[in-house]
């Protein structure tokens, strides 16, 4: 493997993304990471933003979020696009005027880098955030590249790597340990207004996008967890977070190991990877 400096004068590894960036889009997935176990123990706690964007907002709101539970954190945000890299340089500098409503201090830098994640005298990323990254790419492409970001991480760091609509309303994502292995599944919905959790097929990581078919793992789950919201629909008198509440309650009564259940009431459910992982 190529020295991190070597790494930072070669071609980036990836493709561009689309650029769709939208103010608190990624709010869901912050929050998460803003609580993580990875994040509060961290030596050096700076988090790779990967594939930022046309904007440097998902970067600064990343910050910004983080420093509530973790005042030392950093970010960097990464991109293919050398233009993004200076569009989002440009809005640095409006930021560190102080005419934004950004902290004119932050800690946020962007640079060009791919799945090789390229940082600065050797720095290797407590967490690598690489959201609606490889919704462009095919589903054998996912695995080489969980595997060249998880080998940048720090000991014990963590890959977050996910998809969200356009509004962040729905979002879902995988965390992916050091050794490029999958830990979990983690769900995220804003229950005003949801008709189903079903919506979250939608949104699934390329991984289990188009594994949503009978007979697969997370087939039967999101089956199950919109059941179970049928079932509870008498709780929405009681509004829709008691509702979910209900309904994650009966979902683990059928036997699915939910996890952190101190985060339902954000509309969250999280599931160890290999209930939900692919058959094959």
């Amino acid at each position: 493997m190529a020295s991190p400096s070597a790494s930072r004068h070669a071609a980036p590894i990836g493709r561009p993304t689309r650029g769709t960036t939208g103010t608190n889009r990624l709010r869901r997935v912050d929050r998460w990471i803003a609580r993580h176990p990875v994040l509060r123990r961290a030596d050096d706690p700076v988090v790779v933003d990967l594939g930022f964007g046309a904007s440097a907002v998902t970067a600064l709101e990343l910050h910004s979020r983080l420093v509530r539970t973790r005042p030392d954190a950093e970010v960097v945000g990464l991109e293919i696009d050398q233009g993004r890299v200076d569009r989002a340089n440009a809005q640095m500098t409006r930021v560190r005027a102080g005419v934004t409503g950004f902290p004119h201090d932050v800690t946020v830098s962007f640079a060009r880098g791919g799945f090789e994640v390229p940082l600065p005298e050797g720095r290797r990323p407590a967490v690598i955030r690489a959201f609606n990254v490889l919704r462009q790419y095919d589903e054998a492409d996912v695995a080489d590249a969980w595997g060249r970001m998880s080998t940048r991480l720090q000991p014990g760091g963590l890959l977050v790597e996910g998809t969200c609509d356009e509004i962040g309303r729905v979002s879902t994502w995988v965390a992916v340990d050091e050794g490029a292995r999958p830990v979990s599944l983690t769900i995220s919905l804003r229950l005003a207004g949801l008709a189903s959790p079903a919506v979250a097929a939608e949104r699934l990581p390329k991984a289990l996008i188009h594994r949503n078919v009978e007979g697969e793992p997370v087939h039967r789950f999101l089956r199950d967890l919109s059941a179970s919201w049928d079932r509870a629909a008498p709780e929405g008198a009681f509004g829709p977070v008691h509702r979910w509440r209900r309904t994650l309650a009966l979902v683990s009564a059928a036997g699915w190991p939910i996890r952190d259940r101190g985060r339902w009431r954000l509309g969250e459910v999280t599931v160890p990877w290999e209930v939900v992982g692919p058959r094959c």
